[in-house]
């Protein structure tokens, strides 16, 4: 398996991004090509006292701001390791690409360079979060790619999700639900109602509409919204996470019989924030794409790095993407005249 990873994508490049990269080839037997600025990253390599076993190095001088315009990357920085990495995955160079860079530098690149596969209208990033589902988690999409979606956009995002679940999370039958402000079918915009019948005839197991307040709960498996909702229930979520570790830690350190009561349940804590732990996730998978793409947290450290490289290795390695293509074709198929 050929990982290829931003080496300058991300807030803690390139050291994390090395240090994760080396600990993923040791621990995944993955081999791993670092984009960048060779001369920075061979430095680097020496000062951390990571050994090259593994890891590769292909030259890009250029990196890609993260206040970059996203359409204007490829024109601005054509040498950049984001679009260096990108093109070396569209011409086989690797199996799958990971960045921590400009979520929408990377989407608008990854669309124009490994573009979308057939039948695609829009690709989604599909965020995995901590719920009460049977897996341990939710997917997400789309979590922040496009803000207003059209209804066939939306069946297509359940489709890709409900693949994606069954074959990374190993369930059987996915269960899609569509973000809404009631469960019935008539509630929403037409465009909720439109995208809820054609999530209805579409080859995914869909449980109809699910509110905001049963998606921590594990409503559903796959959660299909707009980028714009996607994005504040995502954000939300992170917010969430972290004031409910703040008021746990600040309600056993109140006293020292609370102080005792952490102590016989520190394991129950630090599984807890083990789940809420975004490193412990690795990253977001850009669904729809023709090559596999990993959108990593931004703020991604070596643990994170390390897991969105073994996230890269499943999304890689599962046939998802010849399994979308075809569940995709079956909704056209499906589809009335006009809806397509």
């Amino acid at each position: 398996m050929r990982i290829l990873i931003d080496g300058f994508g991300g807030d803690h490049a390139p050291d994390e991004v090395i240090q994760g990269a080396a600990d993923a080839v040791r621990e995944y037997g993955v081999e791993v090509t670092l984009v960048g600025d060779e001369r920075i990253l061979r430095e680097r390599m020496k000062v951390l006292g990571v050994e090259p076993r593994g890891l590769s190095i292909h030259h890009a001088p250029e990196v890609v701001p993260m206040e970059a315009e996203p359409a204007s990357v490829l024109k601005q920085y054509p040498e950049s390791s984001l679009v260096k990495g990108l093109e070396l995955l569209r011409d086989g160079g690797g199996d799958v690409f990971v960045s921590a860079g400009s979520t929408g530098a990377l989407m608008v690149a990854a669309t124009l360079i490994v573009k979308r596969m057939k039948g695609v209208a829009r690709a989604a990033i599909a965020t995995p979060i901590p719920t009460n589902a049977p897996a341990g988690m939710t997917l997400l999409l789309d979590s922040g790619a496009n803000v207003e979606c059209r209804p066939e956009m939306l069946a297509g995002f359940g489709i890709m999700g409900s693949v994606y679940m069954r074959r990374i999370a190993g369930l059987e039958r996915p269960r899609v639900g569509l973000i809404n402000v009631g469960t019935e079918e008539t509630k929403g915009t037409e465009t909720l109602k439109a995208a809820h019948r054609l999530l209805g005839e579409a080859p995914v197991h869909f449980v109809g509409n699910v509110e905001a307040r049963e998606f921590p709960l594990g409503g559903c498996d796959v959660a299909v919204t707009d980028g714009l909702v996607g994005n504040v229930m995502l954000k939300l979520t992170e917010g969430w996470g972290k004031a409910f570790s703040d008021m746990i830690k600040e309600m056993f350190m109140a006293s020292g019989k609370s102080k005792l009561a952490a102590l016989l349940v520190k394991d129950g804590i630090r599984a807890f924030k083990a789940r809420l732990d975004y490193t412990e996730h690795g990253g977001a998978p850009l669904l729809g794409l023709r090559r596999p793409v990993i959108k990593a947290h931004g703020s991604s450290n070596a643990k994170a790095f390390k897991n969105a490289i073994r996230q890269a290795k499943g999304f890689a390695g599962g046939e998802i993407i010849a399994e979308i293509e075809g569940a995709i074709a079956a909704l056209k198929q499906a589809a009335p005249e006009g809806e397509h």
